[in-house]
């Protein structure tokens, strides 16, 4: 077990468990916590609509649309914002999925993010290599599930200088 006292003098455990697994423990009083967000629905009534109003041949790729539909327009002198049209005509079918947490940081730290470097983030050797795979909510606390910093070099065998994936 680890001790780690943030900024605050809130002090939070660290325990490594059997497997894959970290134990965090602590006050979780006051934390932001962040959960991504579903863009099936805004997407889909996109592509529709592209469809049926003819507004061009294809309608653009999933990775655009996340993007358009959080643009801003500035006003004048740039000292107003409003939405953009993609965000006033999609964003009201937008919603966070909560069974999946992106990151946790209570007030005072540590911040912790999905594929953050708990070694690195925490300074704690024991947790050197070690990275968020993700959080698992539990009544003391959260597991963190981790996955090694290189683990996805694992299943590749250089073969003749040619890197081979698929050989097992």
């Amino acid at each position: 077990m680890e001790k780690y006292t943030n900024r605050n003098g809130d002090v939070y455990t660290f325990t490594k468990e059997e497997g894959d697994t970290i134990l965090w423990e602590g006050e979780f009083k006051n934390f932001r916590m962040s959960h991504p967000m579903v863009y099936k629905k805004a997407y889909q009534q996109y592509c529709k609509d592209i469809n049926t109003l003819g507004e061009g041949d294809y309608p653009m790729f999933i990775d655009e649309f996340k993007e358009v539909i959080h643009e801003v327009i500035e006003g004048v002198n740039g000292k107003s914002e409003r939405p953009g049209s993609y965000n006033k005509k999609y964003a009201h079918l937008l919603y966070p999925d909560v069974e999946i947490i992106e990151f946790i940081d209570p007030e005072g730290g540590p911040m912790i993010k999905v594929h953050d470097s708990l070694g690195e983030v925490l300074g704690i050797e024991d947790f050197s290599g070690l990275c968020v795979h993700n959080f698992e909510k539990i009544p003391t606390g959260l597991r963190i599930h981790t996955y090694g910093e290189f683990d996805h070099l694992a299943d590749t065998k250089i073969i003749g200088g040619i890197i081979n994936t698929t050989e097992k």
